[in-house]
């Protein structure tokens, strides 16, 4: 059986990326991509809003930080080279209220210290840029722009085919084993055997990593994103990108509109624990996800700590009104008779043991596995960077 010098558990962007990274660094690597579904970036990377985002929201010298801006460059210039719809659009962040004018400074110093650029509008400013939002000032954030995320893997997957990367689509890692200097990966559709081991696998990143031996330094708890769209007469409604100040002590970014890429405009998304890692709605749930919630301690620290804004997105998933009235905060003018259901997205976010939300990316590695641990958003945006630093670590461990 022929051996791969390294093998990639996961189909989706980050995946993908990384593979193309590694080609690029070394055209003569052998390399192979396993994606359970039948198709690439089924999940967080084709169910995403699609938003390019700039770096104005993290900490100043975190891995998001570094990696979205130059990531941001990179995806808007890979899109053009290879056709991929994508536009460079702006973003407003609002404060409604005049408590949350203090966490929009903040942004604006993360923001300045990131390096992105921004300035900053009154009242008039806001009206003048979107004349239906209404806010006290807010942050205009010109580089920040829309594409469609699973087309770039599409893209990817196409050029790794051409340059005779395997990509093994409806094929899923089962078991993992050490055989002397490398790897016997043990999946759906056979054996494969590798130097190294790369694990993206996202919404099932933990799970690989316990089957490759591994204790993680986290675990991924499901949060599901429930969007509506409007319909076609409301679309003007918003011109581009409009956010609401996010709370600080939650990694989500509130309700907001996005002008979608096909030119529908899009709102939320709400954020409420999924009932499985691929819980797409209330109706789909798994017992063993269930029990390993109920006896996880991390998990339940982290119930705790956050059972009222739970709570309150939850309220928001059942009952239409309330997530109107959150969208009506920004959009005066929009209606419930506006929305209409639109698909929901899975975010992965790792928790650690002692309950709190892993705010960065997480990689660990060993011997003869990489582990992407956590990769939320900016994910989609930095994939092209991130897949560079993983291949950087790909090479260090090969020599």
């Amino acid at each position: 059986m022929a051996e791969d010098d390294v093998t990639i558990i996961g189909g989706g962007i980050v995946g993908l990326a990384t593979a193309h990274a590694l080609l690029r660094a070394d055209p003569g690597k052998r390399i192979t991509v396993l994606e359970k579904e039948s198709a690439v970036g089924s999940h967080q990377t084709g169910r995403n809003s699609g938003v390019l985002h700039s770096g104005l929201y993290y900490p100043p010298g975190s891995a998001k930080a570094r990696f979205a801006r130059a990531g941001a460059e990179e995806m808007y210039r890979f899109c053009a080279e290879h056709g991929v719809p994508v536009r460079r659009l702006g973003k407003l962040v609002v404060a409604t209220r005049a408590e949350q004018l203090p966490r929009l400074a903040e942004l604006a110093r993360r923001g300045a210290a990131n390096g992105v650029r921004l300035s900053e509008l009154d009242g008039s400013g806001i009206a003048e840029r979107e004349p239906r939002v209404r806010g006290l000032r807010a942050l205009l954030v010109p580089d920040a722009g829309i594409t469609d995320f699973g087309a770039v893997s599409r893209v990817l997957a196409d050029l790794l085919a051409e340059r005779g990367v395997a990509v093994r689509r409806g094929t899923e890692l089962v078991a993992a084993r050490r055989d002397g200097d490398g790897l016997v990966l043990t999946t759906t559709t056979g054996e494969v055997r590798t130097r190294l081991a790369v694990n993206c696998a996202g919404l099932h990143s933990d799970t690989v990593a316990e089957l490759a031996g591994t204790r993680p330094a986290a675990r991924i708890l499901p949060f599901r994103g429930e969007y509506y769209e409007t319909t076609a007469a409301a679309h003007e409604l918003v011109r581009a990108l409009v956010y609401p100040v996010p709370d600080p002590a939650f990694p989500f970014l509130g309700v907001h509109f996005t002008r979608m890429i096909d030119g529908g405009l899009h709102v939320g998304p709400n954020a409420v624990p999924a009932l499985a890692r691929e819980g797409y709605d209330w109706r789909t749930w798994s017992g063993p996800h269930l029990r390993r919630l109920l006896g996880d301690p991390g998990l339940r620290s982290l119930a705790k700590r956050y059972w009222r804004t739970g709570a309150a997105e939850i309220a928001r998933s059942a009952a239409k009104p309330l997530f109107v009235r959150a969208a009506r905060e920004l959009l005066p003018a929009l209606r419930g008779a506006d929305l209409v259901p639109a698909a929901a997205g899975v975010r992965a976010q790792a928790v650690r043991p002692d309950g709190t939300l892993v705010d960065d990316f997480l990689v660990h590695e060993d011997e003869r596995w990489i582990h992407v641990l956590n990769a939320p958003s900016p994910a989609a945006t930095a994939s092209l960077r991130i897949g560079a630093d993983i291949a950087e670590r790909v090479t260090a461990h090969l020599g």
